[in-house]
């Protein structure tokens, strides 16, 4: 299996001719000018660390998954994306880079909102938790009393977050999220958070999947706001398969829960610098990002190739 050998030119990228790029957990921007450059690493991260390795093809699923989302809405809210075609893409670059392929994202610039919008379908990971040691309501939303893990909600609701420069993000009130982009940007953000996400939920289930919770973010132009980063992606969303869905405990997901598990299991303070993961942690991870890739594109991922084939 090939696509277990160490790969370290895809974990980062230095794109010749190009000025340095802003470097973030799992993506890399390179400013254009009037544009951006995005490339989706392999780059993994767990408890707030990157790992010393990577998934092999994670970048390509987050990136082409991302387009198909940011296409299949994009008459549902504008998006940053100009491009996600390889000779586009190559066309910026000064010299050839194939190890581009199927990674990167030629988009608009924006100024990105100081909030994260969260939408959730059911009541899981940090919500469940606060629900639990609150006794009830949290963030001034009236939650019904009694839901257990994983349990779906009345109706889909809009949690925003913050964007903690280092540590977790933490889950604010709407009222909160107003006070820090104002009353009407927020209730924009939210009425298309909550729309994208009825939306996709719905698609999702004609796939066999539940749709739990995602994450999205928006930036600011002089033209509107527009919704950037990346979109539905396993890294951004909880999808479960609806065949094996059992409320009351933790679902397992289509993300990097494999990772997660297995830095339970050893002596690693969650502290820099994170460890090598083994390989059979990245070749259980890998499958389930293509897993998630294929039930919802309907395309097969090809190993180590351009997307889909």
């Amino acid at each position: 299996m090939s696509y277990l050998k160490p790969m370290p030119a895809l974990l980062h990228t230095s794109l010749f001719g190009l000025p340095a790029p802003q470097v973030g957990k799992v993506r890399e921007v390179y400013d254009l000018g009037d544009e951006l450059l995005i490339v989706a690493t392999d780059r993994i991260s767990a408890f707030d660390c990157v790992m010393a390795n990577g998934i092999p093809d994670k970048g390509r699923i987050l990136n082409l998954m991302s387009g198909f989302w940011f296409e299949k809405f994009a008459n549902v809210c504008p998006n940053h994306v100009i491009s996600v075609d390889d000779g586009e893409v190559q066309k910026r670059c000064r010299h050839a880079e194939p190890e581009l392929a199927g990674r990167a994202t030629i988009a608009k610039k924006a100024a990105p909102l100081a909030i994260e919008c969260v939408a959730r379908g059911y009541i899981a990971g940090s919500l469940f938790k606060e629900y639990r040691t609150r006794g009830g309501g949290v963030h001034e939303l009236d939650l019904p009393a009694g839901l257990v893990d994983s349990a779906k909600l009345p109706e889909p609701i809009f949690t925003p977050a913050t964007k903690a420069q280092e540590g977790h993000d933490e889950n604010i009130s709407f009222r909160q999220a107003a006070d820090i982009v104002g009353k009407e940007t927020a209730e924009f953000v939210m009425a298309k958070t909550l729309e994208i996400f009825s939306l996709a939920s719905t698609y999702a289930a004609v796939k066999g999947l539940i749709l739990a919770d995602t994450k999205f973010e928006f930036g600011e132009t002089a033209d509107g706001i527009l919704w950037i980063d990346e979109a539905l992606t396993p890294d951004s969303s909880r999808f479960w398969d609806a065949r094996l869905y059992e409320p009351g405990k933790s679902q397992p997901s289509y993300d990097k829960q494999f990772v997660r598990d297995y830095l339970e299991t050893i002596d690693w303070n969650k502290q820099p610098p994170a460890p090598v993961l083994p390989p059979e942690i990245v070749r259980k991870t890998r499958e389930k990002y293509v897993e998630a890739f294929e039930r919802v594109t309907g395309e097969r991922f090809a190993p180590g190739l351009v997307g889909c084939a």
